[in-house]
């Protein structure tokens, strides 16, 4: 263990009391919705903290690289979803570890990749299964829920020998959305749209037991799901600011910060200088189209508590400016002596949790535990 004052910055912090809260929040939900819930494990990509969603009720894990998947399969999480497009260079690592064990299951939304799938696995004596990617925004991926091609991609799975498992989809737009009428409008979109594409498949008499739905945003905000059978939602763990413009958390929710010191000022500009950059916040700045910009981060007080009105309004590679956001010139150097450390609350977790091999998990007591954090592909 670690006292703050003591840490080298920057450094990635997890409040851990804010992140059993949140997951709490989501899996309680997903519990009075009566749906399973697999949580994207890329937010953290982290064991402990992933143990301690699996211990408040998560079932399996959805993750974004098979490195990911390689690694929690390593610590005992066998239900696993990749949820990318599967590229055929990448079916000797997937049947790897189907082959050790691991219920890996992959995801395809075209013909071609259904054939591909299904020729490698006849090849190697491997029945994979193969969910088919929905798209139900027009945000990213996937078969549209109506399109004569969803028939097509299931048929090339399931006469082509693989296990067609079931459906999925990913509202991403959701992203883009800040009422509370939106979202609910889009939680229903991606749950009708997702349950019409398993439908259709049934009906041309191919099996779709799994119908897959999520995003932080739509997770929270559906009032029912009715022909659903789990969700998926990853940043809701740690939240973030992008997640507080949209509405489905507050800036006191966001479990995951970076700790920075202030290392110089630029008296005449108001600015205080610290040694967290863009190499430590990422250069993430989803909040700049959104009803509240940011700038590159929130700036907090060593404890955590917000300082309103003041962000990390520009960024280089290790040095960020600390100022007010609304332009005006305080004198940062009186507030913000040289060694004063600061919290900075990200835009984007993911992106700015991937800048770090590990992160600091603050305790009750003030201390803080290291705890690793997974790399590549």
């Amino acid at each position: 263990m670690t006292a703050l004052e003591h840490l080298s910055t920057p450094a990635a912090l997890i409040d851990t009391a804010r992140m059993a809260r949140n997951i709490t929040l989501m899996q309680t939900r997903m519990n009075e919705l009566g749906v399973k819930f697999r949580p994207h494990v890329k937010t953290s990509k982290c064991i402990e903290v992933v143990r301690a969603q699996v211990a408040a009720g998560a079932s399996g894990i959805c993750v974004s690289t098979l490195k990911e998947a390689e690694q929690f399969f390593a610590a005992g999480i066998t239900d696993i979803l990749y949820a990318v497009g599967m590229a055929p260079v990448k079916l000797a690592q997937a049947l790897a570890l189907r082959r050790k064990g691991c219920d890996l299951k992959i995801i395809t939304d075209s013909v071609e990749g259904a054939t591909a799938i299904a020729a490698f696995g006849r090849e190697h004596g491997e029945v994979f299964e193969v969910w088919i990617e929905i798209d139900t925004d027009g945000h990213r991926s996937g078969v549209k829920p109506e399109d004569a091609v969803l028939i097509d991609v299931g048929r090339a799975l399931h006469e082509g020998g693989m296990q067609l498992g079931g459906v999925m989809t990913h509202a991403g737009e959701s992203y883009s959305l800040n009422t509370p009428e939106a979202l609910r409008a889009m939680a229903e979109q991606e749950r009708s749209g997702c349950v019409r594409a398993a439908q259709r498949l049934r009906d041309a008499g191919l099996p779709c037991a799994v119908v897959s739905v999520g995003s932080t945003p739509t997770a929270l905000a559906a009032q029912q799901l009715e022909g659903v059978t789990e969700v998926r939602a990853g940043v809701y763990v740690f939240f973030d600011l992008v997640m507080a413009n949209i509405g489905v958390c507050q800036p006191d929710d966001i479990a995951l910060s970076v700790l920075t010191t202030v290392i110089g000022h630029q008296r005449e500009k108001g600015w205080a200088i610290v040694d967290a950059g863009w190499m430590a916040m990422s250069r993430d700045r989803g909040t700049a189209s959104q009803q509240h910009d940011y700038g590159y981060g929130q700036v907090c007080d060593a404890q955590g508590r917000v300082l309103e009105g003041v962000v990390m309004s520009s960024a280089n590679q290790e040095h960020g400016i600390v100022s007010a956001a609304d332009g005006s010139r305080e004198d940062m150097a009186k507030r913000f002596p040289v060694g004063t450390q600061l919290r900075i609350l990200p835009n984007h977790a993911c992106a700015t949790a991937a800048q770090f091999p590990q992160y600091q998990a603050l305790q009750a007591a003030g201390e803080a535990a290291e705890w690793p954090r997974f790399y590549g592909w």
